[in-house]
């Protein structure tokens, strides 16, 4: 019986897909839930797993294709099986004459043939494609020779397979020309819009963390034992934001024409940098969380981001961000409104420096805040007096127990 393998149902905000490879071919035995094909939209790259088991009969769209909802994708036989290894010997002897005629066609059947039996991961499988890259030419650095993006990188770095992949050489050196990803080109369209269409300012400030880092010595060990997870900064400034924007709600609103729409819910997007560009999946009702539900959170996202797990519903909405370019060594940065968000808030390197306390120079563990606010509904003392509340919230987070 032939089964229908078809693009899943993409949400209202997502008009089309990406069709990026398909991990099987015509005839070729699939399992039930094996992921046949990746599909790339706007935010993530979805799977599209068999619904039964049998043999891949026919692939209606090619890669590379753009895919809307519901659209055919390839036909299964259910409950077929693939050809025997000696029907496959005897059609290959049928087809000796042509291969002979046209030797130089034989490599790369060969070779996507090897590709299907490589082990690598969506990133690594991505690049692959981006880059012209056979996979079965890469040699892997992971465990049990897996492939990964770093591996294919470096090998589409090398003169030989830059040239191959149609590089022309200028003045002695290669160039190597891909197009955006999906993503990367949705990231650069919302960055210009915000841009354009926002009057976005940015006001600093810093903050001593000594407390919390205090804080965080005192009760690690206890903490992990009992929640499972690491106390991390992350759900610190989680709460902090959150009270202040209580306390300014307006930096939770957004515009919408010439309205002002104020959010009496905190979903807080927490950005990520992954491979294929920085996302940012949502804590919703963040104030409902507790410090152990923050972090777990965070560390989900972040793990199932990097692997290409997130969903579309992990990244939908959003009343306000927070990103930390603090993990890549950044001391000070403005960053960029999520629009329709009207705010974000960007943390830094944690950095000794001497600082004044009570008339006496001491070193203390400090970061710079950053906060980017849209200017048209959020006036510059609302902007001032939030980041002052995240301040002073972090450096006394005993506020956060008795409401002060």
């Amino acid at each position: 019986m032939s089964t229908e393998i078809k693009v899943p149902r993409l949400p209202e905000s997502v008009a089309d897909a990406t069709l990026v490879n398909w991990h099987k071919k015509p005839g070729d035995a699939v399992a039930r839930d094996e992921n046949l094909a990746d599909l790339e939209t706007d935010k993530v790259v979805l799977e599209v797993p068999a619904p039964v088991a049998g043999v891949l009969k026919e692939v209606k769209v090619q890669a590379g294709a753009t895919v809307v909802s519901d659209q055919l994708l390839a036909i299964i036989e259910a409950g077929a099986t693939a050809p025997a290894p000696a029907a496959a010997k005897s059609a290959a002897a049928a087809a000796a004459p042509a291969v002979a005629a046209a030797p130089a066609a034989k490599a790369p059947v060969a070779a996507d043939a090897a590709a299907g039996s490589v082990k690598s991961g969506p990133a690594a499988r991505r690049a692959a494609a981006e880059a012209g890259v056979d996979l079965a030419t890469v040699r892997g650095s992971g465990i049990g020779g897996a492939v990964n993006k770093a591996d294919v990188a470096a090998h589409a770095a090398a003169p030989a397979t830059a040239v191959a992949a149609g590089a022309a050489p200028v003045a002695g050196r290669v160039e190597r020309r891909v197009p955006m990803t999906r993503l990367r080109a949705r990231i650069a369209e919302r960055l210009v819009t915000a841009q354009a269409t926002q009057a976005l300012l940015t006001t600093f400030n810093e903050v001593d963390l000594q407390a919390v880092q205090e804080l965080r010595a005192r009760y690690k060990d206890r903490f992990e034992k009992q929640h499972g997870v690491k106390l991390g900064f992350s759900s610190f400034f989680v709460k902090a934001v959150i009270e202040a924007l209580k306390r300014f709600p307006i930096v939770n609103a957004a515009v919408d024409g010439n309205d002002i729409v104020y959010r009496e819910f905190y979903d807080i997007g927490m950005a990520v940098s992954t491979d294929r560009g920085l996302v940012v999946p949502v804590l919703r009702d963040a104030d409902q969380l507790t410090f152990a539900q923050v972090e777990k959170a965070v560390g989900d996202f972040a793990a199932r981001a990097r692997s290409g797990a997130l969903t579309m519903e992990d990244l939908s909405g959003g009343s306000f961000s927070i990103t930390n370019g603090g993990v890549f060594g950044s001391l000070m940065s403005t960053p960029i409104v999520n629009a329709p968000q009207s705010a974000i808030l960007g943390m830094h390197k944690i950095q000794e420096r001497p600082v004044v306390v009570d008339g006496q120079i001491v070193i203390r563990p400090m970061m710079y805040l950053a906060l980017t606010y849209d200017h048209r509904i959020i006036d510059g003392r609302e902007a001032v007096q939030f980041l002052v509340t995240v301040k002073d919230v972090l450096e006394d987070p005993g506020r956060l127990l008795i409401g002060i």
